[in-house]
């Protein structure tokens, strides 16, 4: 029996939005806050050209990783184990699992930091303990889906830091030059910086999902709907993956490029060039704000952290139930994927026992962001020889602009990695 097509999407440009703009939200998860804080407040406006740069990079990896899953119907990781040695996709897999569970680890932390910031008197531990428990209970009987539209609104207070500009002096024409022409400092604490900016940006978590997300989008025979088996679709599909991918990726790189550029004029003006805590860093946000800037700061690393834990977690076990060939999907129930939600529930729990050790939340989120910079780099590499084969790909291996953004990104991220260790 001939499996029917996907039916096609509607023609509304929020009709079209989807793997691609929620990627584009959990990107703006704790760990952006924090490093990008770090960094705005550690160097200024310095930092504002590693920002511009990623939008495009990212938005370039994003639309491969994500045509990946659209034409053939797999996602990654089951694309690398048809392609690759079985050693390979272990590798792989294993280092995006441990990255993300401590990502997971630092995210709750900082949640937890953040609801002591204005809830007093409660152990942060408690309150990240809390929100651990509730994203693994809510991602296991709750629709994914219907989870983000209840909790997107939580992240509306990013855009707090978009107002702070409106309220104190902008240098607008060192602004614009520091933009787009980069001062790099050769120094190792500098390009650990980039390293975390770039790792915050461009993670390996958000390869993993978007992919998985575009194969689960296309229903319970992904495979017999690929763009492979409907070239037909072609088209339509890849312009709604560049739209989407786009629009996700602008959302994330904006709020990223306001909150270097608020930290920058409010706490490195001021001599503040080391966050401790999430009690200076909500600084940033007194200018608007003034007494209800932690209130805004902690809604914004709750509601990030909400979105972004589910999202961390899920890419884990997308990647490692590709790998063993297991049900999956957020769609099903408990019991049609134990072993899919076995790993969202081991990277979860591990993510909340590791933020019970002593560490500190804000230091946490920005060294598990140098340490996505890190692992990101093969995982790229994988993605974009997967894209440019014919024996994947069919007719739809990626074209000329993609390569381009594609190796850029994959360069930049490993000059940059490699630079912070030799220099």
């Amino acid at each position: 029996m001939k499996t029917s097509p996907p039916r096609d999407r509607r023609p509304s440009f929020l009709g079209r939005l989807g793997p691609g703009l929620i990627t584009g939200a959990a990107d703006d998860d704790p760990g952006g806050v924090a490093t990008h804080s770090q960094a705005g407040a550690a160097f200024g406006l310095n930092m504002l050209w590693s920002v511009v740069l990623a939008y495009p990079l990212l938005a370039g990896i994003q639309q491969v990783v994500a045509r990946i899953g659209r034409v053939t119907g797999h996602g990654l990781a089951a694309n690398i184990k048809k392609v690759f040695p079985r050693w390979l996709l272990a590798v792989l897999v294993l280092s995006l699992l441990v990255a993300n569970t401590i990502n997971i680890a630092a995210d709750v932390a900082a949640m937890g930091a953040a609801a002591a910031l204005v809830l007093p008197g409660v152990n942060p531990f408690v309150y990240a303990g809390g929100f651990g428990l509730a994203c693994l209970l809510l991602e296991i009987f709750m629709s994914y889906k219907r989870y983000v539209q209840v909790l997107k609104w939580l992240t509306l207070s990013l855009l707090a830091y978009v107002g702070v500009v409106f309220t104190v002096k902008i240098p607008w024409a060192e602004v614009a030059f520091k933009s787009f022409v980069p001062d790099v400092q050769l120094t190792p604490v500098f390009l650990t910086m980039v390293v975390a900016v770039f790792g915050t940006t461009i993670s390996p978590y958000m390869f993993f999902w978007q992919s998985s997300q575009e194969v689960e989008d296309l229903g319970p025979d992904p495979e017999a709907r690929s763009l492979i088996h409907h070239p037909e679709l072609a088209d339509n599909e890849l312009r709604r993956i560049r739209l989407d991918t786009w629009t996700g990726m602008a959302v994330c790189s904006v709020i990223a490029f306001f909150i270097v550029l608020t930290t920058s004029v409010t706490l490195h003006v001021n001599g503040v060039t080391d966050i401790k805590d999430a009690a200076q860093a909500a600084q940033a946000l007194r200018p608007i704000a003034g007494d209800l800037a932690f209130v805004l700061f902690s809604l914004g690393i709750i509601g990030t952290g909400l979105l972004a834990v589910p999202v961390l977690a899920g890419s884990a076990a997308y990647a490692i139930a590709e790998s063993f060939g297991w049900p999956m999907g957020l769609d099903r129930k408990l019991g049609q994927a134990p072993g899919f939600y076995a790993i969202i529930a081991a990277a979860t729990l591990g993510g909340v026992a590791l933020s019970f050790s002593d560490i500190d939340p804000i230091k946490a989120l920005f060294w598990s962001a140098v340490l996505n910079g890190l692992v990101a780099v093969p995982i790229m590499i994988v993605a974009m020889l997967l894209a440019s084969r014919r024996s994947v790909m069919g007719p739809f291996t990626i074209g000329r602009t993609l390569k381009v953004l594609g190796w850029t990104a994959t360069a930049v991220m490993l000059a940059a990695g490699v630079g912070m260790f030799l220099i």
